[in-house]
């Protein structure tokens, strides 16, 4: 009988290792089918557009396809919800910008997953700048402090367009204009395509939006770029001078996101996604590409990316309480 207790023991001891050795090798394996990255926001986007950039090389790396799936709404909060309630297994993993990391629990009374308890972050995977922009033929502004002098003579303050209530072009103007104590009259529309005519009639007096909406109308002369919100002048844009260059310090506000999965996936897997993604970044080839849609591939570590996200939220939080924005 103690033969035959010790045996059971040792077989019930064993048992665990056995799974836990099945497991570490199905890790090891890992991808054996193709990998789904949920992307938040409509085909043709940014986001969708960087996305698809990395999916194809990363799917290189691992030896598996990288799907992309659109699951566009509630500014990236349905598509994130679908990444956080997927299975931690490393089958699902998907894209994130600073809206969904740093500004929706804000902006939102009920946002429908917790970023920091169910969600991951692999790495950030790109950044680009906010432009301020004007219509030459509506002002006859060349820099922004002539801006700024004009819009303070103004009465009734001015208009600025966004691509909608809560995005970084909203706020990032918002911020700027409070800072400055100009009054404004905010104008939401559905994206730059609707932004730019506004400006060319007069509707609106200024726009800060992402620069890949507006390399083409610049290189033209129909939109003048009055700064960039990044700390350093940006590639394609050598002779637009920064925020602090122009007179406004500590204004630098990029637009940023990264790649993320649901909470427990792994360690390993996201390890090797983390690589894999690195990877592009230290490609000068992949970095041309980027650059060509208006944007920069960075990396980081995941803890990293999970750092940057949380210093983002104090700003936007404080932000968003002054404007008085909502998305409800």
């Amino acid at each position: 009988m103690l033969n035959r207790r010790h045996m059971l023991a040792a077989l019930g001891l064993a048992a665990p290792a056995i799974i836990a050795g099945r497991g570490a090798s199905a890790q090891a394996a890992w991808p054996t089918r193709p990998v789904r990255m949920v992307v938040p926001y409509p085909p043709g986007g940014a986001t969708d557009v960087i996305a698809r950039l990395y999916a194809e090389r990363i799917g290189q790396t691992l030896g598996q396809p990288v799907v992309i799936e659109n699951r566009p709404g509630a500014s990236g909060n349905i598509g994130v919800d679908a990444v956080a309630k997927s299975p931690a297994d490393g089958y699902v993993i998907g894209t994130a910008t600073v809206s969904n990391f740093s500004i929706n629990q804000f902006l939102y009374t009920n946002v429908p997953y917790n970023t920091e308890k169910d969600l991951l972050p692999i790495a950030l995977g790109w950044e680009f700048p906010n432009i301020a922009v004007v219509a030459p033929k509506q002002s006859k502004a060349t820099t922004l402090q002539e801006f700024i002098e004009w819009a303070r003579a103004r009465k009734n303050g001015i208009t600025f367009g966004s691509t909608g209530i809560g995005t970084t072009t909203h706020l990032s103007s918002a911020m700027l204009f409070s800072r400055l104590g100009i009054e404004t009259i905010h104008v939401p529309y559905r994206g730059a395509a609707q932004i730019v005519p506004a400006l060319l009639n007069g509707e609106i007096d200024f726009a800060m939006d992402g620069v890949a909406s507006y390399q083409g109308l610049l290189d033209g002369g129909e939109i003048r770029a009055l700064a960039v919100t990044t700390g350093e002048r940006w590639p394609s844009l050598p002779d637009v001078p920064t925020m602090a260059e122009s007179g406004l310090e500590d204004f630098v506000v990029t637009v940023w996101g990264g790649f993320i999965a649901p909470a427990g996936t792994p360690a390993p897997v996201v390890e090797k996604i983390n690589a894999a993604l690195r990877a592009v970044t230290e490609d000068k080839a992949q970095q041309e590409r980027f650059m060509k849609v208006g944007a920069r591939a960075v990396w980081s570590t995941p803890e990293d990316a999970a750092a940057r996200a949380a210093a983002e939220r104090p700003m936007w939080r404080k932000v968003i309480q002054d404007s008085g924005a909502s998305a409800d």
